[in-house]
């Protein structure tokens, strides 16, 4: 009844459940206790592991788990690969739009360049030959491009060039090409200048037969294309031009509107005038009036002017 009395008195101390009391000597196991328990364990089995390599004891449990986890893994990953992807896909979408927008960008600057490679190369082409024609004769040239065709109902053959009065061009100066002769300034502004094309029905121009000397006047016919074409007087009626003779300017005095030596064209025909007992020829221009580009206007050595070929040389 004693050994009663002692036990009853004991449960009446302890009031824990019997779920939570764990004996070992009458006392419950501290958490240390558990954890040290633990560690203990794990160095086992990690002993047991290293040594048993291929043979380990551990390794069936771990295939184990390796059959139940692994596709767990594989579904888990592969559900949440177009999720992670998101961020990546719009970092590439937007890259790929750069790219494309930059070739897009240097193709048209190609396309461009080969679109105006004939245009560069005739122009340079176009521009030596003007530059050596200064060198030649000696003369001053200010260049300049053809903006503007007069209108054919102001019953005139004009061009507008894109340099005036600011380059040292004044009105009578006369304009070329490398090919020959072009026309003669008749006005200026500051920064344009109006020539009159020598195929103007108004235009006369004073020219020599190269192979002989003799002179004469061309007229021009107001005509453009295929038939834009000069007729040469002679002042001596009784010569007959050779065909192909080619004609060239026998100048003014003070070298306006037309300085001398300039190529015009060359002779393709003859044609008599009974009624005047005379000969006509028809001069076909070197110049081809057509694809009028780059000129270039004579001006008197020394002109102030920053376009001067004559300076640039």
């Amino acid at each position: 009844m004693r050994g009663l009395d002692k036990l009853d008195r004991r449960w009446a101390g302890d009031r824990r459940s019997p779920s939570d009391r764990r004996w070992h000597g009458g006392e419950p196991r501290s958490p240390r206790g558990r954890l040290i328990v633990l560690v203990l364990a794990c160095a086992v089995l990690m002993t047991l592991d290293y040594r048993g390599g291929a043979d380990s004891p551990v390794e069936p449990a771990r295939a184990a788990v390796g059959e139940v986890l692994g596709p767990l893994e594989s579904a888990t990953a592969t559900a949440a690969r177009p999720f992670v992807a998101i961020p990546q896909w719009f970092h590439t979408q937007g890259s790929l739009r750069e790219d494309v927008a930059d070739l897009e960008a240097e193709n048209a600057q190609l396309r461009q360049q080969l679109a105006t490679t004939g245009l560069d190369r005739n122009r340079l082409a176009e521009y030596d030959a003007l530059a050596e024609s200064a060198r030649n004769t000696g003369y001053t040239v200010v260049p300049a491009h053809v903006i503007a065709i007069g209108p054919s109902q102001a019953f005139s053959r004009t061009v507008t060039i894109d340099a005036g009065s600011d380059d040292g061009i004044t009105a009578d100066e006369t304009v070329i090409n490398n090919d020959g002769l072009v026309g003669r300034v008749l006005r200026t502004t500051s920064s344009t200048a109006t020539v009159l094309l020598i195929l103007d029905a108004d235009s006369t121009v004073g020219g020599r037969i190269g192979s002989n000397l003799q002179i004469g006047f061309l007229s021009g016919q107001g005509r453009l294309g295929q038939d834009a074409n000069l007729v040469l007087d002679l002042v001596d009626d009784s010569l007959v031009p050779a065909a192909d003779d080619v004609v060239v300017t026998w100048g003014s005095q003070g070298g306006a509107p037309y300085v001398a030596g300039i190529p015009i064209g060359r002779v393709v025909s003859v044609t008599s005038k009974p009624r005047e007992l005379s000969q006509q020829a028809v001069i076909e221009p070197f110049v081809d009036f057509g694809a009028l580009d780059l000129v270039g206007v004579i001006v008197p050595t020394g002109t102030a002017s920053s376009r001067g070929l004559e300076a640039a040389r």
